[in-house]
């Protein structure tokens, strides 16, 4: 079997057996597609065919987005990476550090040692964290029974931080204070602000925050995989106002859409004559900016949503603004200094610059890093490489 049929048959193989509903992998060599495959249902038992043009809800895979986006914005010198966040956004100016939960289930916070820098905010070190992976966080959003959304709204319910700013690398709520923060330069939301700055000059017709009835037609089916392996198809409520978009999550779109963004990356932030930043800039993303602190793993709080986490177990890892940045080569696979990250639902891509290879998988699943998608995106990935070489 050739390359190309070996990745179909990998795929289809997925889907066949019921290990995924369906799937979408695109890959590129950094000029065209090199790899284009769409498997199974876009909902189990719904009997519609899984197609390239399925829309899913990428989840966190909005972060390199809204970080390229705010990039622009570097560029022109309306934003510093290390500039305070508390000046342009008053929920950041006095940041409050949880210590933990008192014996009358009161929160005991302390005053952050430092402001929050927007460096800090893009690569996961301000201090924000996800109460799916923090249980002192989780304890106190079940105590002030905010939904997400609240916190970025007033000041006052803004979430405090699981550590001082710089102190440590956590994944959480950073990048959504970074589309706050576009926001606020801008005067546009930051739905306006993509849809005219990145996804009109990539051509991402099918990408967005607001599903128009166009695109909701083809969006997939959401699944929750159980303990004992079984997948049911499960409803799906959109996590966010209509009119209020965060930068961490949120937007839907396809596989095809999202590759034009990884070619953008791999192009030096040019592509099909739109050049949405300078090479320099691209570069500048690519590289560690936490230094000697490493990425860890990602530890449940919350089984239904996500299981534990960690790419790349035994590797260093290290945080780009906005990546993950892997140090070593993967056999078969990437080269040290690649960059990738996922969303919630098991939707994956990753950028590889020194081998100019890119690709996206996606499937909507819960929870998160599951271990049958995982395996398949490890596939994936090999088989792209072979069909490469």
């Amino acid at each position: 079997m050739t390359a190309r049929a070996d990745l179909d048959a990998a795929l289809r193989r997925a889907t066949e057996t019921g290990a995924v509903p369906g799937v979408v992998a695109m890959a590129t060599d950094g000029k065209q597609t090199i790899y284009q495959g769409a498997f199974g249902e876009r909902a189990l038992g719904g009997g519609v065919a899984m197609t390239p043009d399925t829309v899913f809800w990428i989840a966190s895979m909005t972060k390199a987005i809204t970080a390229a986006a705010c990039m622009q914005l570097v560029e022109q010198g309306r934003l510093g990476l290390d500039d305070d966040m508390g000046r342009l956004l008053p929920a950041l100016a006095a940041p409050r550090v949880l210590e933990g939960m008192g014996g009358a289930g009161k929160p005991i916070l302390r005053p952050a040692n430092g402001p929050i820098t927007l460096r800090q905010l893009l690569t996961h070190t301000a201090g924000f964290v996800y109460d799916m992976w923090n249980p002192k966080m989780l304890a106190y959003v079940k105590h002030t029974g905010l939904p997400r959304v609240a916190t970025f709204q007033k000041p006052e319910d803004c979430l405090p931080l699981a550590f001082d700013p710089g102190a440590a690398w956590e994944y959480g709520v950073n990048i959504d204070w970074v589309g706050k923060a576009l926001e606020a330069v801008t005067g546009q939301t930051l739905d306006a602000y993509l849809q005219q700055h990145i996804f009109a000059p990539l051509g991402m017709a099918s990408s967005g925050f607001k599903l128009r009835p166009e695109v909701s037609a083809r969006l997939g089916g959401m699944h929750q995989r159980h303990p004992d392996g079984h997948l049911e198809p499960i409803a799906y409520d959109p996590p966010q106002q209509p009119d209020s978009f965060l930068g961490g999550g949120g937007l839907y779109s396809t596989a095809g859409d999202y590759l034009r963004f990884v070619l953008m990356m791999l192009n030096g932030g040019a592509l099909d004559g739109a050049r949405l930043l300078k090479p320099e800039t691209v570069a500048l993303m690519g590289q560690n900016h936490i230094g000697d602190i490493d990425v860890g793993a990602m530890r449940t709080e919350q089984p239904m949503l996500s299981n534990d986490a960690e790419f790349f177990p035994g590797m260093p890892k290290k945080w780009g603004l906005s990546f993950l940045i892997n140090t070593q080569d993967v056999p078969g696979g990437r080269a040290a200094g690649s960059l990738c990250w996922a969303g919630l639902r098991n939707t994956y891509y990753w950028i590889d610059p020194k081998r100019r290879i890119g690709g996206t998988i996606m499937t909507q699943i819960l929870p998160f890093a599951d271990r049958t998608v995982l395996d398949l995106y490890d596939a994936f990935e090999r088989g792209v490489y072979r069909l490469a070489s």
